[in-house]
């Protein structure tokens, strides 16, 4: 997909300037950045989401010591 986006002078310089030293092209890191940063807003909004679920009564925790049980990691 083909997308066009405006970025500010010194962005654009430094990308520049990283595709240059790597041999790689802007069209990567730029990928590369919007992919990490997607991944993290993902995390971040599925958290969010099982806090409330937690909150409200939804959802309950399972306490650590019972987790390490029920996986063999009991020390």
């Amino acid at each position: 997909m083909a997308l066009s986006i405006r970025l500010p002078s010194d962005v654009e310089g430094r990308l520049k300037s990283l595709a240059a030293r790597t041999g790689r092209t802007k069209s990567f890191y730029i990928t590369e950045a919007i992919t990490e940063h997607l991944e993290d807003l993902e995390d971040l909004y599925l958290a969010e989401r099982e806090l409330e679920a937690i909150r409200s009564g939804k959802s309950q925790t399972v306490p650590l010591e019972e987790v390490m049980k029920r996986y063999g990691m009991e020390g």
